[in-house]
């Protein structure tokens, strides 16, 4: 088994405009969105996290996705995430023939599932089963986010050792993919190298951990450094910053800025993908932000 401190130091970044859009208020066009998502193809961003298929009356935003995918006509070498909470996403993300992996949000916080997808733990275990054998059957990869993986702020226990069990299971049953989620920016950089230093052995090699951090701008590179330091090697972030969790409550802490991450990766000396300059995509994300961040009075 490889020691997991001398790991190679190729990152895999996954660019998120899905979370950064979910929560605004004003409903973005589907053109917007696809010739959006094009620009990050053409930046050369090969993992990305464009869409959910959920109830629209829980996240109107994303009532759209099948149409936005068609427009957007994403390239074969481009990873296609799309997220869902139960069969019926999942079918509709398969019949989409553009998506490629199926994202889950998995989580150890009852509330948060409750809130979230409407589902007690067990009911969510259940629809994970569902979701996998669809996926599975349709040939697409699995990705599953542990929600609240540092903690929540509803008051739900939480301790490392229920998360590593729940990445243990997770792995058992087969699923390649495991994404920790600070969905509110609880974490503090601590807690985010002790989880991912904890969680990494259970899990074995043909496993691939990631993290879906959010934060405030003025901690995000203290949590970048905490997890690749730890052996993390799959982001998950947003070009300028937008967006986060409509669940959550801190309206400050938003997702990680991709500009932050590269900038503090670089630092550290990992192995990056090759991007085209990215300052006109910032420019667009952040002017999507502020164009339909705002209700229309």
């Amino acid at each position: 088994m490889t020691n997991h401190t001398t790991k190679n130091n190729k990152v895999k970044l996954v660019e998120c405009p899905r979370d950064a859009w979910q929560g605004l208020p004003t409903q973005i066009p589907v053109e917007i969105k696809a010739d959006y998502l094009r620009l990050l193809f053409a930046a050369g961003f090969k993992h990305v996290d464009a869409v959910s298929f959920v109830s629209p009356k829980a996240v109107p935003q994303m009532a759209d996705a099948e149409a936005v995918l068609a427009f957007a006509d994403a390239p074969k070498d481009v990873e296609i995430l799309g997220i869902v909470v139960n069969k019926k996403g999942a079918d509709r993300a398969i019949a989409t023939n553009a998506v490629t992996t199926i994202g889950f949000p998995y989580s150890i916080s009852p509330e948060f599932l409750r809130r979230n997808q409407n589902q007690t733990p067990e009911e969510s275990s259940d629809a994970l089963d569902a979701v996998g054998e669809a996926a599975y059957k349709a040939g697409l990869g699995l990705s599953v986010y542990v929600s609240m993986a540092f903690g929540n702020p509803y008051g739900d226990p939480w301790d490392e050792d229920e998360v590593i069990t729940a990445c243990e299971l997770l792995a058992d049953s087969g699923i390649e993919q495991i994404s920790l989620a600070d969905t509110v920016g609880l974490a503090t950089p601590e807690q985010v190298g002790s989880l991912i230093a904890a969680v990494q052995p259970v899990l074995g090699e043909g496993i691939e951990l990631g993290v879906h951090l959010h934060a405030r701008p003025e901690t995000a590179a203290e949590k970048i450094r905490a997890a690749y330091e730890a052996g993390c090697r799959r982001f998950d972030s947003v070009l300028g910053g937008i967006g986060g969790c409509p669940f959550a409550q801190d309206t400050l802490v938003g997702n990680i800025a991709t500009e932050t991450l590269l900038a503090e990766l670089t630092r550290l000396g990992a192995e990056l993908p090759k991007l085209e300059p990215l300052d006109t995509l910032i420019r667009a994300s952040q002017g999507i932000g502020q164009k339909f961040g705002t209700k229309v009075q």
